[in-house]
């Protein structure tokens, strides 16, 4: 149960890692490296695409399965089961692959759109009776009872592989119509020898030299990818928890900069009185920011949607009394917008 529900989030910490490695390199040369950070999630499910095809065709089994020692068989009475050099039916293999590629993609894909939708509804100005608008809030209202049908889904069948009472964990296996068992000694054996072999093309053409060259480049970086990745699994473990959202307050309290003083004026206003103990929390709503906005000109940090009711209503800032107009309100971005 253990190997079988690790394999699953192992690509998972793989994913955050490279996408903070591309960051830093399009934050450090934006000019060269700037379509990385655009276009990663692209490249990403390229790269994963061979990965799993090449480990597919070799192993029987993903990337993550085969590293657990996991192989993937065709659902069936028989109980003699296939070596996991023979590979999977066409069928079972090419579903696998695109389960295995095709659903996280369309999943992030889907998140990052509703993250999308969510800040526009909260900064957009657009009157509430547009149709667009009341589609995409009946979208965004029913968004998270599907989310939470399709990880009940994988819970459930979870539950149901642990007391003994399904042959998968996921949900995708079955899709695939597939079963993951354990690699025997004759899988290991058979699989040694297949990475060993090293048959020179006796053909000259260069058609077939390439495929060739690109087949063992291909099977190079998954073998030195497979090798690296038990060794630099704590390293990885370690920036996945390091950049985790919950991990932010501290990384801010240990690299923020001094607070710079409030402004001489606040404290001649009583309303200086009425400001929140926390931070985090709207001056005006008392309740946590949402869509933290700035005023340009007292620094102060609102709701967006106060801060724009109040300056429209006021044309000042509610906590210093400053004349401020709409082009003053400032969205601030986090460091993951």
């Amino acid at each position: 149960v253990f190997e079988a529900v690790a394999q699953d989030s192992l690509m998972a910490a793989v994913k955050p890692a490279l996408q903070h490695l591309v960051k830093v390199l399009a934050e450090s040369n934006p000019g060269r490296y700037g379509f990385l950070w655009h276009w990663f999630d692209e490249i990403y499910v390229l790269l994963d695409l061979l990965l799993q095809q090449h480990y597919l065709a070799r192993c029987s089994a993903s990337f993550s399965e085969n590293f657990y020692s996991l192989k993937r068989i065709p659902m069936g009475d028989g109980r003699q089961q296939p070596l996991a050099t023979a590979g999977l039916p066409k069928r079972q293999h090419w579903k696998s692959l695109l389960l295995l590629v095709l659903v996280p993609y369309l999943k992030g894909k889907l998140e990052k759109l509703v993250s999308s939708l969510r800040e526009e509804d909260e900064y957009s100005i657009h009157p509430p009776s547009s149709s667009w608008k009341r589609f995409y809030r009946a979208f965004l209202a029913a968004y998270p009872y599907v989310n939470m049908t399709w990880e009940g889904w994988f819970l459930i069948q979870q539950l149901c592989y642990i007391l003994g009472k399904a042959e998968h964990h996921s949900p995708m296996l079955k899709l695939a119509g597939v079963r993951l068992v354990r690699l025997t000694a004759e899988d290991i054996q058979a699989l040694e020898k297949k990475w060993a072999e090293t048959t020179p093309s006796q053909t000259h053409s260069i058609t077939s030299r390439v495929q060739s060259a690109l087949r063992k480049a291909l099977g190079g970086v998954a073998f030195s990818l497979s090798t690296g990745l038990s060794v630099s699994v704590f390293f990885l473990q370690f920036l996945d928890w390091w950049y985790s959202s919950e991990n932010q307050e501290t990384i801010k309290s240990l690299t923020a900069l001094p607070t710079p003083p409030p402004p001489v004026h606040l404290e001649q206003e009583p309303s200086s009185a009425l400001l929140p103990g926390l931070k985090t929390v709207c001056p005006l709503c008392r309740r946590v920011r949402v869509n933290a906005t700035a005023l340009a000109t007292s620094g102060f940090v609102f709701c967006y949607r106060c801060a724009y009711a109040y300056v429209r209503a006021h044309q000042r800032c509610p906590a210093t009394g400053y004349a401020t107009e709409l082009q003053h309100l400032v969205k601030l971005y986090s460091p993951e917008s």
